[in-house]
């Protein structure tokens, strides 16, 4: 192995990394070493604001959303979100730890929040009329101070839908399901920058509730999470937008850094409703109190003679239970960092999602699992962003070797919807459309995995030298007041 000094933590070989000069971790040795970036999530709020009628859960249900609502909100480890876009590159689309690169997958995805994936792209145009699309599908004319371009105030539909007159009919019921979906979407997997706005443009994929739920709106999901963190990781930002509950429930089914224990030994139970927010949360509460609710394990608030059946909800709300922290502290963006670059091969869980984790799963998770390996790109409106699930096999139980080289595309990371309010974008991006659409015949294999992998695979050699492994900086070791153990590691390698 080629010698680098000590201070010297950026990669061998820039073939790759082609962004490390922007990158955040080269502004880690510099007064950045602290920073932690806010992500912005408004889900508490908005179901403090709306509690979902029964009247509306069944097209909740047929949309394909309703395990998004039970998920909830869940409280954000800003550190542990800064830590891992520490790890982003937007060159390869992976967070780089010190085992090889791992990534949120549309497996992820589809397992952790219950979203299709295969299905039309999530796509359209911004050339509607606002007073004739929300009149016809909400039932209501937004005033102008609702509006913000072409967004609209959640806050304002939930004044307006969140409450059907009693006798309401099923016209009247489906436009406040549709606006109770509408707002789902914007407070929780496209949340704007401050959270507050959603863009109309989905409003036209909620016409019809039996086609809205064919969508791939896993697709958009991972194509949005994906944009947000190659901004958040570049040239020394300060918050980070997208559906971010994905990213620390990934982070927490994978990784050791920062995951809490059950505070019980039910982990598949039900989570109670996620209505009635009080200032207490998820992580950390008294463990027979979730949101103001008793937690009854097994049996559902919302049951009733007069209610549907609980329909089997995604993986991800089983972290909708007391959680405790007393195994493996939080919240201190430094011991994150050291966890990682200290990270051994028992520390990273490379198939969470097998045994009993899926058994109780609903069919939606498991549905599309022959595409969950395609090697295409993934579209949200303007958003396109690549699907590259070859640089990290070892997630599907197959081998992996060193994985074809990637272009990074400038001209399609800097597309955008600023400046751009009527483009209709299944036309601008019909190319990108058409490989989704052929998504089946782009799906990478590879000889099953056999063990753990070796220190001197040929991956391992290769990666080793195309990335930088350690993220605490040697420079200001001897000020921390934490002194980390992952250093000397550093220092022997190099």
């Amino acid at each position: 192995m080629a010698f680098r000094g000590i201070h010297d933590a950026d990669p061998l070989d820039p073939s790759v990394l082609l962004l490390q000069d922007r990158h955040r971790s080269h502004f880690v040795d510099t007064e950045q070493l602290q920073d932690v970036l806010r992500p912005r999530q408004q889900m508490r709020a908005f179901l403090s604001m709306w509690r979902l009628d029964p009247r509306i859960r069944p097209y909740v249900i047929r949309a394909g959303f309703y395990g998004i609502y039970r998920l909830g909100h869940i409280i954000i480890d800003w550190p542990l979100i800064t830590c891992l876009v520490e790890r982003w590159r937007p060159e390869t689309h992976t967070f780089h730890v010190p085992l090889g690169e791992t990534t949120i997958t549309l497996q992820d995805v589809a397992i952790i929040l219950g979203l299709r994936i295969d299905g039309p792209a999530v796509t359209g145009t911004y050339m509607v009329d606002v007073a004739e699309l929300c009149g016809d599908l909400l039932g209501v004319t937004p005033p102008a101070d609702a509006l913000r371009g072409l967004t609209i105030s959640i806050r304002w539909l939930c004044q307006q839908l969140s409450t059907p007159a009693a006798d309401a009919d099923e016209v009247a019921l489906e436009r406040s399901a549709r606006g109770f979906i509408l707002a789902l979407i914007g407070s929780f997997l496209f949340p704007d920058k401050k959270g507050v706005h959603v863009h109309l443009c989905f409003l036209p994929l909620l016409r019809d509730l039996t086609l809205t739920s064919t969508y791939s709106w896993g697709g958009a999901v991972l194509a949005h999470t994906y944009r947000e963190l190659c901004r958040a990781s570049l040239d020394r930002r300060c918050g980070i937008s997208g559906c971010i509950t994905l990213i620390q429930l990934w982070s927490w089914e994978r990784l050791h850094v920062g995951r809490p224990d059950f505070g019980r030994s039910v982990p598949f139970a039900a989570p109670p409703l996620p209505h009635g927010l009080h200032d207490d949360d998820v992580d950390g509460v008294d463990e027979d109190v979730v949101d103001g609710l008793p937690v009854q394990h097994g049996v559902h608030p919302e049951a009733d003679a007069d209610v549907a059946p609980e329909p089997a909800l995604p993986l991800g709300c089983r972290w909708r239970v007391p959680l405790t922290r007393v195994l493996n502290p939080s919240g201190v963006l430094l011991l994150y960092r050291d966890q990682l670059d200290a990270q051994t091969s028992d520390q990273v869980l490379w198939q969470p999602y097998v045994g009993e984790v899926v058994d109780r799963l609903p069919a939606l998770c498991l549905a599309d699992q022959d595409i969950w390996r395609t090697m295409s790109p993934l579209i949200c409106f303007e958003i396109v962003e690549w699907h590259r699930p070859e640089r990290v096999l070892r997630q599907f139980g197959l081998h992996q070797g060193i994985p074809p080289a990637c272009s990074y595309d400038h001209q399609l990371h800097r597309v955008d919807a600023r400046g751009r309010h009527q483009p209709d974008w299944a036309t601008y991006h019909a190319p990108y459309i058409a490989l989704w659409d052929s998504r089946a015949a782009r799906v990478i294999t590879s000889p099953p995995s056999v063990g753990l992998m070796e220190s001197q695979d040929p991956y391992m050699l290769w990666y080793r030298r195309i990335t930088r492994r350690f993220m605490t900086p040697q420079l200001h070791r001897d000020d921390m007041r934490f002194h980390t153990t992952a250093g000397s590691m550093n220092v022997l390698v190099s």
